[in-house]
Formats: structure tokens, sequence, C-alpha cells
């Protein structure tokens, strides 16, 4: 997923040197490349935030029923 990210900046990059005026080449290098990758970069990396917030919350309710169990046991 990250080669094609970092090969379309490259393409990008190299469209935006051969603009004009310095600022058509970084409106380019914004607005047709790095704006893109990053919504794209984003949803792609929607199911492994997922899969890690529920594992964070499987731990953290596990370590809690741990911590309850072993108070009851100390008493």
């Amino acid at each position: 997923m990250y080669i094609v990210a970092i090969g379309w900046l490259y393409v990008v990059l190299m469209m935006s040197i051969t603009e004009t005026n310095a600022v058509a080449g970084v409106a380019t290098f914004l607005f047709y490349g790095l704006a893109p990758v990053a919504i794209v970069m984003y949803i792609m990396g929607t199911p492994g935030r997922r899969r890690r917030r529920k594992a964070r919350e499987a731990g953290e309710a596990a370590a809690a029923k741990t911590a309850e169990s072993e108070s009851k046991a100390g008493q």
C-alpha cells in the first residue's frame, strides 16, 4: 500500500516541478498529490485502527477482570 503512495507522490512531484511558476507547482503537489494520498491512506487504514482499538479494549477488559478477581481472592 505504501509503495503505491510513494510512487504516486513521486510522479506528482515530477509534474509539479515542470509547472511554470512556484505557486502552480506547490498547488499541483498539494491538491493533485498530497491531499488525495492522505485521504486514501486514511480510508485504507480504518480497518487496522478498528482492529487495534478492539484489541486494546479487550486487553483492558481482561486486565480489569483479572484485577477484580485478584482483589476478591485477597479478601
